[in-house]
C-alpha cells in the first residue's frame, strides 16, 4: 500500500514532535531512577538481596496497573462528510501523537499502519488502525500495537447549524505501568492543541486514569 507521509497535517505533526521532545527525557528520567535504585541496592545489600530489590523495583515500575478512558465533544466548521473522512482516513485526528511521530504511515485496505523504531533502529513496532464504518455514519477505530490490542475509539458525527459536532469516546485495551505515565500526562497536556491544529475545537473533555482490576 502507498505511503501517506505527505498527507500528515504539518501543524499537528509539529505539536506531536513537541510532545515527543518532552516525553522522551521524562521517560528516560524514569529509567534513570530505576538504574539509580538498582545501583544503590547493589552497593548497600548482599548480592542476592540486592538482586531481589532490583527485581521488585523493575516489577513495580513496569507492572501493568493502569487503564485509561475518556469522552470528548468537539466542534468544527467542516461538513459531517469531511469529518467522517478525517476519522476514517489514515491519519485520524484523535491519533495525532501516533501518526505524528511515526517513521512511516501507510494506508491499508482496512485502515492504516504506523511504523516506529527506537534504540537506533534495533527495535521496531508496528501500530495498526482498523477502521469500521458503523450504521448511521459513525466510525469505530480499533488500534493494535505489535499485534496486541491497544485502544478503541468510537466517533459520532452530528451536523446542524453552523458547526459539526463530534462525540468521541475512547478506552485503552492494554494495561500499562508507571513507566508509561509520563507519556500519558504529556499527551493530555497537548491533546487539545493537536486537535485544534486540525480544525477541531474541544468543547468539553474528560479523561480518566484507573487502576485495573
Amino acid at each position: 500500500m502507498p505511503s501517506t507521509d505527505g498527507h500528515r497535517p504539518p501543524d499537528a505533526v509539529a505539536i506531536a514532535s513537541r510532545y515527543r521532545r518532552l516525553e522522551r527525557p521524562l521517560s528516560g528520567a524514569v529509567a534513570l531512577l530505576v538504574g539509580v535504585a538498582a545501583a544503590v541496592a547493589m552497593l548497600s545489600f548482599p548480592l542476592l538481596a540486592a538482586l531481589g530489590v532490583v527485581a521488585v523495583v523493575v516489577l513495580v515500575v513496569r507492572a501493568p496497573l493502569f487503564t485509561s478512558q475518556g469522552t470528548a465533544r468537539l466542534a468544527t466548521e467542516a461538513s459531517p462528510e469531511a469529518v467522517r473522512a478525517d476519522f476514517a482516513g489514515p491519519t485520524p485526528p484523535s491519533l495525532a501523537f501516533q501518526w505524528g511521530v511515526a517513521d512511516a504511515v501507510r494506508e491499508t485496505e482496512s485502515g492504516a499502519t504506523y511504523e516506529f523504531s527506537s534504540l537506533f533502529g534495533l527495535r521496531s513496532t508496528t501500530m495498526a488502525v482498523e477502521t469500521h464504518r458503523e450504521a448511521g455514519g459513525d466510525v469505530r477505530l480499533v488500534v493494535t500495537a505489535g499485534g496486541r490490542p491497544w485502544a478503541t475509539y468510537e466517533v459520532t458525527v452530528t451536523g446542524g447549524g453552523e458547526d459539526t459536532t463530534v462525540g468521541l469516546t475512547w478506552s485503552s485495551d492494554r494495561r500499562f505501568g508507571l513507566n508509561r505515565l509520563p507519556q500519558w500526562a504529556i499527551a493530555e497536556r497537548y491533546r487539545a492543541d493537536a486537535l485544534g491544529a486540525q480544525g477541531y475545537t474541544v468543547v468539553d473533555r474528560e479523561a480518566t486514569l484507573s487502576l485495573s482490576g
